[in-house]
């Protein structure tokens, strides 16, 4: 398993333990999400500023739906893709993050988010 696909479903169980220890101590952090951008550099940061924030304790991530990841030069790109049920609806959530390890820490991260897109649930009828 990579480092990034170890990210993706930690993510996707909300186990912040583990992405933290999947974090270098001093990470160079950022993302782009559709209103906003985001920096951190240390694993308190990233988690508790950022990832927290995005998936809040209002919505659940129902299942890690794709997670594919491979490595070019010296960084590795996963993408992956959650379900998540929120007062609001169902949703899916893409996101593609490049990043580079050292010592089996993620030392440097980027992130682009879809945002949350919502997923057409039928009726009673099946009609939707």
């Amino acid at each position: 398993m990579t480092t990034g696909t170890a990210f993706a479903q930690a993510l996707a169980e909300k186990a912040f333990d583990r992405v933290t220890d999947l974090l270098d101590p001093a990470i160079d952090f950022r993302a782009l999400t559709p209103k906003r951008d985001w920096e951190a550099s240390n694993p308190g940061a990233v988690i508790s500023g950022v990832l927290c924030r995005w998936f809040d304790d209002s919505g659940t991530i129902e299942a890690l739906e794709r997670v594919e990841s491979n490595s070019f030069a010296d960084r590795e790109r996963v993408g992956y893709r959650f379900r998540v049920r929120s007062p609001d609806g169902l949703f899916l959530i893409e996101q593609q993050a490049y990043l580079a390890t050292q010592d089996d820490r993620i030392k440097w991260m980027r992130v682009l988010c879809s945002g949350f897109r919502p997923i057409a649930t039928p009726d009673r009828r099946g009609h939707v």
